[in-house]
Protein backbone atom coordinates (compact mmCIF):
# COMPACT_ATOMS: atom_id res chain seq x y z
CA UNK A 1 0.00 0.00 0.00
CA UNK A 2 1.29 3.42 -0.87
CA UNK A 3 1.48 5.49 2.28
CA UNK A 4 0.65 9.15 2.77
CA UNK A 5 3.76 11.12 3.64
CA UNK A 6 4.89 14.72 3.53
CA UNK A 7 7.93 14.60 1.27
CA UNK A 8 10.03 17.53 0.19
CA UNK A 9 8.48 17.19 -3.22
CA UNK A 10 5.58 19.01 -1.59
CA UNK A 11 7.82 21.95 -0.83
CA UNK A 12 7.77 22.97 -4.47
CA UNK A 13 4.17 24.01 -3.85
CA UNK A 14 4.55 24.97 -0.17
CA UNK A 15 6.94 27.76 -1.16
CA UNK A 16 4.17 29.83 -2.75
CA UNK A 17 4.45 33.44 -1.66
CA UNK A 18 2.71 34.47 1.54
CA UNK A 19 2.35 37.90 0.02
CA UNK A 20 -0.49 36.49 -2.06
CA UNK A 21 -2.59 36.39 1.08
CA UNK A 22 -3.55 39.97 0.47
CA UNK A 23 -5.64 38.80 -2.45
CA UNK A 24 -8.09 37.27 -0.01
CA UNK A 25 -9.07 40.73 1.22
CA UNK A 26 -10.71 41.23 -2.16
CA UNK A 27 -12.51 37.91 -2.39
CA UNK A 28 -15.86 38.77 -0.85
CA UNK A 29 -16.30 41.92 -2.89
CA UNK A 30 -14.84 40.62 -6.13
CA UNK A 31 -15.92 36.94 -6.30
CA UNK A 32 -18.00 36.30 -9.33
CA UNK A 33 -19.55 33.19 -10.31
CA UNK A 34 33.51 5.75 -5.92
CA UNK A 35 34.76 8.10 -8.62
CA UNK A 36 36.44 11.19 -7.26
CA UNK A 37 33.76 13.51 -5.99
CA UNK A 38 34.61 16.83 -4.41
CA UNK A 39 32.33 17.89 -1.55
CA UNK A 40 32.67 21.60 -0.88
CA UNK A 41 30.73 24.82 -0.64
CA UNK A 42 30.83 27.69 -3.05
CA UNK A 43 29.16 28.54 -6.30
CA UNK A 44 29.70 26.86 -9.64
CA UNK A 45 29.88 29.70 -12.14
CA UNK A 46 27.45 29.83 -15.02
CA UNK A 47 28.93 28.53 -18.24
CA UNK A 48 30.27 31.01 -20.77
CA UNK A 49 30.63 29.00 -23.96
CA UNK A 50 32.16 25.76 -22.73
CA UNK A 51 29.08 23.78 -23.69
CA UNK A 52 27.97 23.26 -20.10
CA UNK A 53 24.50 24.25 -18.92
CA UNK A 54 23.92 26.13 -15.67
CA UNK A 55 20.66 25.29 -13.91
CA UNK A 56 19.31 27.29 -10.98
CA UNK A 57 16.98 25.90 -8.32
CA UNK A 58 16.01 26.38 -4.69
CA UNK A 59 15.66 22.63 -4.05
CA UNK A 60 18.50 21.28 -1.92
CA UNK A 61 18.94 17.49 -2.06
CA UNK A 62 18.92 15.66 1.27
CA UNK A 63 20.65 12.61 -0.22
CA UNK A 64 21.79 11.13 -3.51
CA UNK A 65 21.34 7.54 -2.36
CA UNK A 66 18.53 6.17 -4.55
CA UNK A 67 17.45 3.75 -1.81
CA UNK A 68 16.64 6.69 0.47
CA UNK A 69 15.74 9.51 -1.94
CA UNK A 70 12.07 10.46 -1.66
CA UNK A 71 12.01 14.17 -2.41
CA UNK A 72 11.97 15.93 -5.75
CA UNK A 73 15.26 17.70 -4.95
CA UNK A 74 16.98 14.31 -4.71
CA UNK A 75 14.94 12.30 -7.20
CA UNK A 76 15.50 14.78 -10.03
CA UNK A 77 19.27 14.36 -9.69
CA UNK A 78 19.06 10.59 -9.31
CA UNK A 79 16.92 10.47 -12.44
CA UNK A 80 19.40 12.42 -14.55
CA UNK A 81 22.42 10.38 -13.43
CA UNK A 82 20.82 6.96 -13.81
CA UNK A 83 18.78 4.62 -15.97
CA UNK A 84 15.89 2.45 -14.90
CA UNK A 85 14.45 -0.73 -16.30
CA UNK A 86 11.62 1.40 -17.67
CA UNK A 87 11.17 5.10 -18.21
CA UNK A 88 8.78 7.61 -19.79
CA UNK A 89 8.91 9.43 -23.06
CA UNK A 90 9.21 13.16 -22.27
CA UNK A 91 5.71 14.54 -21.79
CA UNK A 92 4.15 11.08 -21.71
CA UNK A 93 2.99 8.72 -18.97
CA UNK A 94 3.44 5.60 -21.10
CA UNK A 95 6.35 3.43 -19.99
CA UNK A 96 8.99 2.24 -22.42
CA UNK A 97 12.01 -0.05 -21.93
CA UNK A 98 15.33 1.52 -20.99
CA UNK A 99 17.70 -0.98 -19.36
CA UNK A 100 15.11 -3.63 -20.14
CA UNK A 101 14.91 -4.65 -23.78
CA UNK A 102 11.12 -5.11 -23.78
CA UNK A 103 8.10 -4.93 -21.52
CA UNK A 104 8.04 -7.77 -18.97
CA UNK A 105 6.67 -11.22 -19.65
CA UNK A 106 3.96 -11.74 -17.05
CA UNK A 107 2.82 -15.12 -15.79
CA UNK A 108 -0.83 -16.17 -16.03
CA UNK A 109 -1.38 -15.52 -12.32
CA UNK A 110 0.18 -12.04 -12.56
CA UNK A 111 2.83 -12.84 -9.96
CA UNK A 112 5.98 -13.50 -12.00
CA UNK A 113 7.65 -10.82 -14.14
CA UNK A 114 10.48 -11.89 -16.42
CA UNK A 115 12.59 -9.03 -17.76
CA UNK A 116 15.32 -9.26 -20.41
CA UNK A 117 18.15 -6.77 -19.85
CA UNK A 118 20.32 -4.69 -22.13
CA UNK A 119 23.89 -5.89 -22.66
CA UNK A 120 27.05 -3.77 -22.91
CA UNK A 121 26.12 -1.37 -20.10
CA UNK A 122 28.65 -0.36 -17.44
CA UNK A 123 28.44 1.58 -14.19
CA UNK A 124 30.28 4.86 -13.64
CA UNK A 125 33.03 2.92 -11.83
CA UNK A 126 33.47 0.50 -14.75
CA UNK A 127 31.60 -2.42 -13.17
CA UNK A 128 29.53 -4.32 -15.75
CA UNK A 129 25.75 -4.13 -15.46
CA UNK A 130 23.90 -7.43 -15.50
CA UNK A 131 20.94 -9.20 -13.91
CA UNK A 132 22.84 -9.84 -10.66
CA UNK A 133 23.60 -6.13 -10.31
CA UNK A 134 19.94 -5.27 -10.93
CA UNK A 135 18.74 -7.88 -8.43
CA UNK A 136 21.25 -6.52 -5.90
CA UNK A 137 19.93 -2.99 -6.41
CA UNK A 138 16.30 -4.00 -5.93
CA UNK A 139 17.15 -6.01 -2.83
CA UNK A 140 19.11 -3.08 -1.43
CA UNK A 141 16.22 -0.69 -2.13
CA UNK A 142 13.95 -2.92 -0.02
CA UNK A 143 16.25 -4.08 2.77
CA UNK A 144 18.08 -0.82 3.54
CA UNK A 145 14.77 0.60 4.72
CA UNK A 146 14.97 4.05 3.17
CA UNK A 147 12.05 6.43 2.87
CA UNK A 148 10.70 4.93 -0.39
CA UNK A 149 11.48 1.30 0.49
CA UNK A 150 7.79 0.47 1.00
CA UNK A 151 7.13 1.02 -2.70
CA UNK A 152 8.84 -2.28 -3.50
CA UNK A 153 8.64 -3.97 -0.10
CA UNK A 154 4.85 -4.00 -0.21
CA UNK A 155 4.67 -5.81 -3.54
CA UNK A 156 7.97 -7.64 -4.28
CA UNK A 157 8.61 -11.08 -2.81
CA UNK A 158 11.97 -11.67 -4.53
CA UNK A 159 14.18 -10.49 -7.39
CA UNK A 160 16.67 -12.96 -8.86
CA UNK A 161 19.04 -13.24 -11.80
CA UNK A 162 17.78 -16.25 -13.75
CA UNK A 163 20.51 -15.79 -16.36
CA UNK A 164 23.26 -13.24 -16.98
CA UNK A 165 20.83 -10.81 -18.60
CA UNK A 166 17.46 -12.02 -17.36
CA UNK A 167 15.81 -10.76 -14.19
CA UNK A 168 12.85 -12.57 -12.63
CA UNK A 169 10.75 -10.72 -10.07
CA UNK A 170 8.18 -12.55 -7.96
CA UNK A 171 5.37 -10.41 -6.54
CA UNK A 172 3.48 -10.93 -3.30
CA UNK A 173 0.21 -10.16 -5.07
CA UNK A 174 -0.82 -9.17 -8.59
CA UNK A 175 0.00 -5.58 -9.47
CA UNK A 176 -0.64 -4.52 -13.06
CA UNK A 177 1.07 -1.15 -12.52
CA UNK A 178 4.40 -2.81 -11.67
CA UNK A 179 6.24 -1.63 -14.84
CA UNK A 180 5.25 1.96 -13.98
CA UNK A 181 6.57 1.45 -10.45
CA UNK A 182 9.88 0.26 -11.93
CA UNK A 183 10.14 3.69 -13.61
CA UNK A 184 10.35 5.39 -10.17
CA UNK A 185 13.71 7.27 -10.25
CA UNK A 186 15.09 5.55 -7.17
CA UNK A 187 14.52 2.06 -8.58
CA UNK A 188 17.72 2.32 -10.58
CA UNK A 189 20.77 0.04 -10.59
CA UNK A 190 23.73 0.95 -8.42
CA UNK A 191 27.21 -0.54 -8.56
CA UNK A 192 27.53 -3.61 -6.29
CA UNK A 193 31.17 -2.62 -5.74
CA UNK A 194 30.28 0.80 -4.35
CA UNK A 195 27.17 0.06 -2.26
CA UNK A 196 26.13 -2.52 0.31
CA UNK A 197 22.94 -4.06 1.62
CA UNK A 198 21.99 -3.43 5.24
CA UNK A 199 19.56 -1.40 7.28
CA UNK A 200 20.40 2.31 7.08
CA UNK A 201 23.61 1.65 5.12
CA UNK A 202 23.23 4.67 2.88
CA UNK A 203 25.78 6.71 0.97
CA UNK A 204 24.21 10.15 0.57
CA UNK A 205 27.22 11.96 -0.94
CA UNK A 206 28.17 9.67 -3.82
CA UNK A 207 26.32 8.33 -6.84
CA UNK A 208 27.43 5.45 -9.05
CA UNK A 209 24.91 4.17 -11.56
CA UNK A 210 24.73 3.74 -15.34
CA UNK A 211 23.29 7.04 -16.55
CA UNK A 212 24.49 9.68 -19.01
CA UNK A 213 26.04 11.85 -16.28
CA UNK A 214 28.37 11.04 -13.41
CA UNK A 215 28.70 13.06 -10.24
CA UNK A 216 31.84 15.22 -10.35
CA UNK A 217 31.23 17.61 -7.48
CA UNK A 218 28.81 17.67 -4.56
CA UNK A 219 28.83 20.96 -2.67
CA UNK A 220 26.51 22.49 -0.13
CA UNK A 221 25.15 24.99 -2.62
CA UNK A 222 26.21 23.59 -5.98
CA UNK A 223 26.71 20.32 -7.82
CA UNK A 224 28.51 19.43 -11.01
CA UNK A 225 27.65 16.59 -13.38
CA UNK A 226 30.04 15.50 -16.11
CA UNK A 227 29.13 13.49 -19.17
CA UNK A 228 29.80 9.77 -18.70
CA UNK A 229 32.03 8.89 -21.65
CA UNK A 230 31.13 5.16 -21.53
CA UNK A 231 27.40 5.70 -21.54
CA UNK A 232 25.64 3.01 -23.58
CA UNK A 233 22.93 5.25 -25.03
CA UNK A 234 22.66 8.59 -26.75
CA UNK A 235 25.16 11.03 -25.30
CA UNK A 236 23.93 14.30 -23.76
CA UNK A 237 23.56 17.27 -26.08
CA UNK A 238 25.64 19.37 -23.65
CA UNK A 239 29.11 19.02 -22.09
CA UNK A 240 27.80 18.79 -18.53
CA UNK A 241 25.56 20.46 -15.96
CA UNK A 242 26.36 23.02 -13.28
CA UNK A 243 23.55 23.04 -10.70
CA UNK A 244 23.35 26.15 -8.56
CA UNK A 245 21.21 25.94 -5.40
CA UNK A 246 19.82 29.35 -4.48
CA UNK A 247 18.61 30.19 -0.98
CA UNK A 248 15.22 31.62 -1.96
CA UNK A 249 12.79 32.05 -4.86
CA UNK A 250 13.78 35.73 -4.98
CA UNK A 251 17.44 34.82 -5.49
CA UNK A 252 16.52 32.30 -8.17
CA UNK A 253 14.35 34.89 -9.90
CA UNK A 254 17.11 37.49 -9.86
CA UNK A 255 19.82 35.02 -10.89
CA UNK A 256 17.86 34.09 -13.97
CA UNK A 257 16.93 37.65 -14.90
CA UNK A 258 20.58 38.75 -14.67
CA UNK A 259 21.84 35.78 -16.72
CA UNK A 260 23.70 34.04 -13.90
CA UNK A 261 21.97 30.77 -14.81
CA UNK A 262 20.82 29.42 -18.17
CA UNK A 263 17.75 27.62 -16.83
CA UNK A 264 15.56 28.32 -13.77
CA UNK A 265 13.31 25.60 -12.37
CA UNK A 266 11.69 25.14 -8.97
CA UNK A 267 10.71 26.93 -6.97
CA UNK A 268 9.46 30.29 -8.13
CA UNK A 269 6.49 32.08 -6.62
CA UNK A 270 3.30 32.63 -8.66
CA UNK A 271 3.87 36.35 -9.11
CA UNK A 272 7.47 35.71 -10.23
CA UNK A 273 6.28 33.13 -12.74
CA UNK A 274 3.73 35.59 -14.10
CA UNK A 275 6.39 38.30 -14.42
CA UNK A 276 8.82 35.99 -16.23
CA UNK A 277 6.05 34.77 -18.54
CA UNK A 278 5.18 38.35 -19.49
CA UNK A 279 8.81 39.09 -20.33
CA UNK A 280 9.06 35.85 -22.31
CA UNK A 281 6.12 36.95 -24.44
CA UNK A 282 8.17 40.04 -25.32
CA UNK A 283 11.12 37.88 -26.39
CA UNK A 284 13.38 38.36 -23.37
CA UNK A 285 13.72 34.60 -22.76
CA UNK A 286 11.77 31.37 -23.03
CA UNK A 287 8.92 30.15 -20.82
CA UNK A 288 8.18 26.44 -21.01
CA UNK A 289 5.19 24.99 -19.21
CA UNK A 290 3.95 21.43 -18.93
CA UNK A 291 0.94 19.77 -17.39
CA UNK A 292 2.10 18.19 -14.16
CA UNK A 293 0.68 15.26 -12.24
CA UNK A 294 0.41 16.76 -8.75
CA UNK A 295 -3.21 17.04 -7.64
CA UNK A 296 -4.85 19.13 -4.92
CA UNK A 297 -8.11 18.12 -3.33
CA UNK A 298 -10.44 18.58 -0.37
CA UNK A 299 -10.75 15.66 2.05
CA UNK A 300 -14.22 15.06 3.49
CA UNK A 301 -14.20 12.95 6.66
CA UNK A 302 -17.25 10.69 6.63
CA UNK A 303 -16.68 9.79 10.30
CA UNK A 304 -17.54 13.31 11.42
CA UNK A 305 -21.17 14.35 11.40
CA UNK A 306 -22.85 15.65 9.32
CA UNK A 307 -20.34 14.57 6.67
CA UNK A 308 -21.57 11.02 7.19
CA UNK A 309 -24.47 12.05 4.94
CA UNK A 310 -23.56 11.74 1.23
CA UNK A 311 -25.86 14.67 0.41
CA UNK A 312 -23.68 16.96 2.54
CA UNK A 313 -20.51 15.84 0.77
CA UNK A 314 -22.22 16.24 -2.59
CA UNK A 315 -23.35 19.76 -1.66
CA UNK A 316 -19.73 20.77 -0.94
CA UNK A 317 -18.70 19.33 -4.32
CA UNK A 318 -21.44 21.29 -6.10
CA UNK A 319 -20.50 24.59 -4.44
CA UNK A 320 -16.79 24.53 -5.37
CA UNK A 321 -15.86 26.89 -8.24
CA UNK A 322 -12.61 25.60 -9.69
CA UNK A 323 -12.08 28.17 -12.47
CA UNK A 324 -12.43 30.95 -9.90
CA UNK A 325 -10.00 29.17 -7.60
CA UNK A 326 -7.51 28.78 -10.44
CA UNK A 327 -7.79 32.48 -11.30
CA UNK A 328 -7.70 33.96 -7.80
CA UNK A 329 -5.52 31.52 -5.86
CA UNK A 330 -3.22 30.07 -8.52
CA UNK A 331 -3.02 33.03 -10.94
CA UNK A 332 -4.03 30.69 -13.76
CA UNK A 333 -0.99 28.47 -13.15
CA UNK A 334 -2.95 25.22 -12.77
CA UNK A 335 -5.84 23.36 -14.40
CA UNK A 336 -9.25 22.72 -12.84
CA UNK A 337 -9.48 19.05 -11.91
CA UNK A 338 -12.68 16.98 -12.11
CA UNK A 339 -11.38 13.55 -11.15
CA UNK A 340 -8.96 12.24 -8.55
CA UNK A 341 -7.06 10.83 -11.55
CA UNK A 342 -5.20 13.67 -13.32
CA UNK A 343 -5.71 14.53 -16.96
CA UNK A 344 -2.19 13.39 -17.79
CA UNK A 345 -3.51 9.81 -17.59
CA UNK A 346 -5.86 8.78 -20.38
CA UNK A 347 -8.23 6.92 -18.04
CA UNK A 348 -9.18 10.21 -16.32
CA UNK A 349 -12.86 11.14 -16.68
CA UNK A 350 -14.22 14.61 -15.75
CA UNK A 351 -17.22 13.19 -13.91
CA UNK A 352 -17.29 15.85 -11.18
CA UNK A 353 -17.82 18.47 -13.90
CA UNK A 354 -20.59 16.45 -15.50
CA UNK A 355 -22.45 15.82 -12.24
CA UNK A 356 -21.79 18.97 -10.20
CA UNK A 357 -20.29 21.61 -12.47
CA UNK A 358 -18.63 24.63 -10.85
CA UNK A 359 -20.29 26.94 -8.37
CA UNK A 360 -23.61 25.09 -8.77
CA UNK A 361 -25.24 26.96 -5.93
CA UNK A 362 -28.80 25.85 -6.59
CA UNK A 363 -27.80 22.19 -6.51
CA UNK A 364 -25.77 22.71 -3.34
CA UNK A 365 -28.73 24.40 -1.61
CA UNK A 366 -31.16 21.70 -2.75
CA UNK A 367 -28.92 18.95 -1.41
CA UNK A 368 -28.53 20.69 1.95
CA UNK A 369 -32.25 21.35 2.19
CA UNK A 370 -32.97 17.67 1.54
CA UNK A 371 -31.13 16.71 4.75
CA UNK A 372 -32.58 19.45 6.97
CA UNK A 373 -30.20 22.38 6.64
CA UNK A 374 -31.43 25.92 6.08
CA UNK A 375 -30.59 29.56 6.70
CA UNK A 376 -31.94 29.12 10.23
CA UNK A 377 -30.17 25.78 10.68
CA UNK A 378 -26.90 26.21 8.77
CA UNK A 379 -24.27 23.57 8.05
CA UNK A 380 -21.07 24.59 9.81
CA UNK A 381 -17.83 22.92 8.71
CA UNK A 382 -14.27 23.31 9.93
CA UNK A 383 -11.68 23.35 7.16
CA UNK A 384 -8.02 22.75 8.00
CA UNK A 385 -4.70 23.19 6.21
CA UNK A 386 -0.99 23.12 7.15
CA UNK A 387 0.58 26.44 8.08
CA UNK A 388 3.44 26.07 5.58
CA UNK A 389 1.11 26.24 2.58
CA UNK A 390 0.07 29.76 1.58
CA UNK A 391 -1.64 28.32 -1.51
CA UNK A 392 -3.96 26.15 0.55
CA UNK A 393 -4.53 29.06 2.92
CA UNK A 394 -5.75 31.11 -0.03
CA UNK A 395 -7.91 28.24 -1.24
CA UNK A 396 -9.54 27.86 2.17
CA UNK A 397 -10.24 31.58 2.45
CA UNK A 398 -11.69 31.66 -1.05
CA UNK A 399 -14.06 28.78 -0.28
CA UNK A 400 -15.19 30.50 2.92
CA UNK A 401 -15.70 33.86 1.22
CA UNK A 402 -17.59 32.25 -1.65
CA UNK A 403 -19.93 30.35 0.69
CA UNK A 404 -20.49 33.45 2.84
CA UNK A 405 -21.49 35.48 -0.19
CA UNK A 406 -23.55 33.02 -2.20
CA UNK A 407 -24.93 30.27 0.03
CA UNK A 408 -27.47 32.45 1.89
CA UNK A 409 -26.02 31.44 5.24
CA UNK A 410 -26.82 27.74 4.69
CA UNK A 411 -23.16 26.69 4.55
CA UNK A 412 -20.53 28.29 6.75
CA UNK A 413 -16.84 27.40 6.88
CA UNK A 414 -14.54 27.96 9.84
CA UNK A 415 -10.87 28.13 8.81
CA UNK A 416 -8.26 26.46 11.02
CA UNK A 417 -4.50 26.20 10.55
CA UNK A 418 -1.94 23.98 12.24
CA UNK A 419 1.77 23.32 11.78
CA UNK A 420 2.60 20.81 9.06
CA UNK A 421 4.02 18.09 11.30
CA UNK A 422 0.88 18.08 13.43
CA UNK A 423 -1.40 18.28 10.38
CA UNK A 424 0.02 15.21 8.67
CA UNK A 425 0.31 13.31 11.95
CA UNK A 426 -3.33 13.89 12.87
CA UNK A 427 -5.11 13.63 9.54
CA UNK A 428 -5.23 9.83 9.87
CA UNK A 429 -6.69 10.13 13.39
CA UNK A 430 -9.99 11.70 12.29
CA UNK A 431 -9.11 15.11 13.78
CA UNK A 432 -10.24 17.13 10.78
CA UNK A 433 -13.75 17.27 9.23
CA UNK A 434 -12.36 18.73 6.00
CA UNK A 435 -8.82 19.51 4.89
CA UNK A 436 -6.93 20.85 1.88
CA UNK A 437 -4.19 18.43 0.78
CA UNK A 438 -1.79 17.92 -2.14
CA UNK A 439 -0.77 14.55 -3.58
CA UNK A 440 2.57 13.93 -5.27
CA UNK A 441 2.51 10.61 -7.11
CA UNK A 442 5.16 7.97 -6.65
CA UNK A 443 4.59 6.56 -10.13
CA UNK A 444 2.46 7.60 -13.08
CA UNK A 445 -0.38 5.12 -13.11
CA UNK A 446 -4.00 5.69 -12.13
CA UNK A 447 -3.58 3.14 -9.34
CA UNK A 448 -1.41 5.63 -7.45
CA UNK A 449 -4.32 8.09 -7.35
CA UNK A 450 -6.89 5.45 -6.41
CA UNK A 451 -5.53 2.78 -4.08
CA UNK A 452 -3.87 5.16 -1.55
CA UNK A 453 -7.13 7.15 -1.24
CA UNK A 454 -9.92 4.60 -1.44
CA UNK A 455 -8.68 1.19 -0.31
CA UNK A 456 -9.57 -0.09 3.14
CA UNK A 457 -8.10 -3.23 4.68
CA UNK A 458 -10.31 -3.14 7.79
CA UNK A 459 -13.60 -1.33 8.16
CA UNK A 460 -17.37 -1.39 7.89
CA UNK A 461 -20.22 0.62 6.40
CA UNK A 462 -21.20 1.72 9.89
CA UNK A 463 -17.82 2.80 11.28
CA UNK A 464 -15.88 3.58 8.12
CA UNK A 465 -12.26 2.62 7.52
CA UNK A 466 -10.20 1.60 10.53
CA UNK A 467 -7.06 0.69 8.62
CA UNK A 468 -6.10 1.35 5.02
CA UNK A 469 -5.51 3.99 2.41
CA UNK A 470 -8.61 6.08 3.06
CA UNK A 471 -7.92 6.10 6.80
CA UNK A 472 -4.36 7.35 6.22
CA UNK A 473 -5.69 10.10 3.95
CA UNK A 474 -8.31 11.28 6.43
CA UNK A 475 -11.58 10.45 4.62
CA UNK A 476 -12.19 7.10 6.38
CA UNK A 477 -14.09 6.00 3.31
CA UNK A 478 -15.30 2.40 3.25
CA UNK A 479 -17.00 0.67 0.34
CA UNK A 480 -16.64 -3.06 -0.25
CA UNK A 481 -17.50 -2.64 -3.93
CA UNK A 482 -14.64 -0.15 -4.22
CA UNK A 483 -12.23 -2.59 -2.55
CA UNK A 484 -13.16 -5.22 -5.13
CA UNK A 485 -12.76 -2.78 -8.02
CA UNK A 486 -9.31 -1.78 -6.79
CA UNK A 487 -8.30 -5.43 -6.52
CA UNK A 488 -9.66 -6.12 -10.00
CA UNK A 489 -7.72 -3.31 -11.70
CA UNK A 490 -4.53 -4.40 -9.95
CA UNK A 491 -4.90 -7.89 -11.39
CA UNK A 492 -6.11 -6.92 -14.87
CA UNK A 493 -3.36 -7.03 -17.50
CA UNK A 494 -5.58 -6.01 -20.43
CA UNK A 495 -5.33 -2.18 -20.78
CA UNK A 496 -8.85 -1.74 -22.17
CA UNK A 497 -10.45 -3.91 -19.50
CA UNK A 498 -8.46 -2.06 -16.83
CA UNK A 499 -9.61 1.27 -18.28
CA UNK A 500 -13.24 0.17 -17.86
CA UNK A 501 -12.60 -0.68 -14.20
CA UNK A 502 -11.09 2.78 -13.63
CA UNK A 503 -14.24 4.28 -15.19
CA UNK A 504 -16.37 2.36 -12.69
CA UNK A 505 -14.14 3.51 -9.83
CA UNK A 506 -14.42 7.17 -10.83
CA UNK A 507 -18.20 6.86 -11.17
CA UNK A 508 -18.36 5.52 -7.61
CA UNK A 509 -16.19 8.38 -6.32
CA UNK A 510 -18.42 11.03 -7.87
CA UNK A 511 -21.43 9.51 -6.07
CA UNK A 512 -19.81 8.87 -2.69
CA UNK A 513 -17.58 12.01 -2.68
CA UNK A 514 -14.93 11.10 -0.10
CA UNK A 515 -12.76 13.76 -1.77
CA UNK A 516 -13.40 16.76 -3.99
CA UNK A 517 -10.70 17.18 -6.67
CA UNK A 518 -9.70 20.84 -7.07
CA UNK A 519 -6.74 21.48 -9.36
CA UNK A 520 -3.86 19.85 -11.18
CA UNK A 521 -0.56 21.69 -11.17
CA UNK A 522 1.34 23.09 -14.12
CA UNK A 523 5.11 23.14 -14.03
CA UNK A 524 7.10 26.11 -15.33
CA UNK A 525 10.73 26.30 -16.39
CA UNK A 526 12.48 29.34 -17.85
CA UNK A 527 15.46 29.29 -20.22
CA UNK A 528 17.70 31.94 -21.73
CA UNK A 529 17.41 32.71 -25.44
CA UNK A 530 19.48 30.25 -27.45
CA UNK A 531 18.99 27.41 -24.97
CA UNK A 532 17.20 24.50 -26.63
CA UNK A 533 15.87 21.07 -25.73
CA UNK A 534 14.33 22.03 -22.38
CA UNK A 535 11.87 19.28 -21.44
CA UNK A 536 9.84 18.35 -18.37
CA UNK A 537 8.47 14.97 -17.44
CA UNK A 538 4.95 14.74 -15.98
CA UNK A 539 6.63 13.74 -12.68
CA UNK A 540 8.08 17.30 -12.43
CA UNK A 541 11.62 16.29 -13.38
CA UNK A 542 13.70 18.54 -15.64
CA UNK A 543 15.53 16.39 -18.19
CA UNK A 544 19.15 17.53 -18.48
CA UNK A 545 20.25 15.29 -21.33
CA UNK A 546 18.62 17.17 -24.22
CA UNK A 547 19.47 20.72 -23.14
CA UNK A 548 21.98 22.56 -25.33
CA UNK A 549 22.91 26.05 -26.43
Amino acid sequence: MTRFSLSARQWSQISKSICLLCLCLLLVVSCSKSPQVTTTSGAVNASTGDGRISVGTTLNPRTLDPADAYELASLGLVYNMSDRLYTYEPGSTEVKPQLATALPKVSQDGLTYTISLRQGVVFHDGTPFDAKAMAFSLERFIKNGGKPSFLLADVVASAKATSEYELTVQLKKPFAAFPSLLAFPGVCPVSPKAYEIGAEKFKPNIFISTGPYKLARYGTDSLQFDVFDKYWGEKPANKGINLQILSSPANLYNSFRTGAVDVAYLSLEPDQIRSLEESAQKGAWQAISAQGSVVSYLVLNRNQKPLDKPEVRQAVAAMIDRPLMNERVLLGQASPLYSMVPKTLEVSLPLFKEKYGDGNLDKAKQLLTSVGFSKENPLKLQVWYPSTSPTRSLAAQLVKAYADKYMDGMLQFEINVVDSATFFKNISKSFYPTAFVDWYPDFLDADNYIQPFLSCDQGSDEKGCKQGGSQSQGSFYYNETMNKLIGNQRQEQNPEARKKIFADIQAQIVTDVPYVPLWQNKDYVFARKGVRGVQLNPNQILIYQAIKK
